[in-house]
């Protein structure tokens, strides 16, 4: 298991496929500030409060200069079908294999009806753009994320932290 990350760490670049089989890399984001948002599974009620409010808060994450990327360990095809019932317009990332899930440390056992199980812990992480070296660092961390709220909550963080 990883180690919790802390504003300050180096965030190890990662690749995987986004909902339309595209590969890309959080260094292909490194430009901005990002929103990098786990979420435990596509099209489930949290999910989907969650997933809308940060679509529905899209434009003003957009105009302070935020990308917003969304990781579960669903698959391609579910991502895709999860973006267009919902009409997503940021990427969502699939992560089938858990390997972007362990690396951030977010895979934690969860009781579901009574029975211990192996679950994604709702985090999100606010990511700096790469310094002068290419390195891309945390600047905030919400963890054991409360759906409703929660876009709003990160955009009001956004807007009193980052510069214009």
């Amino acid at each position: 298991m990883t180690a919790p990350l802390h504003p300050g760490d180096v965030i190890d670049n990662f690749t995987t496929e986004n909902q339309d089989g595209a590969s890309v890399s959080l260094s292909d984001f490194a430009a901005n500030p990002t929103v990098l948002f786990f979420y435990p599974r596509a099209d489930t009620p949290g999910c989907t409060v969650e997933a809308c409010s940060f679509r529905d808060a899209i434009s003003e994450l957009k105009d302070a200069g935020v990308t917003v990327l969304g990781i579960s360990r669903d698959t391609v095809k579910a991502q895709k079908k999860f973006a267009e019932k919902f009409h997503l317009a940021y990427p969502l990332l699939a992560d089938p294999d858990e390997a972007i899930c362990d690396a951030f440390g977010v895979i934690k056992p969860k009781n579901m009806y009574g029975k211990m199980v192996k679950g994604v812990e709702r985090n999100t992480y606010l990511i700096a753009p790469a310094d002068a070296e290419g390195k891309q660092r945390l600047l905030h961390l919400w963890t054991k994320v409360k759906p409703e709220g929660h876009a709003e909550e990160v955009l009001a963080y956004v807007k009193e932290h980052l510069p214009a």
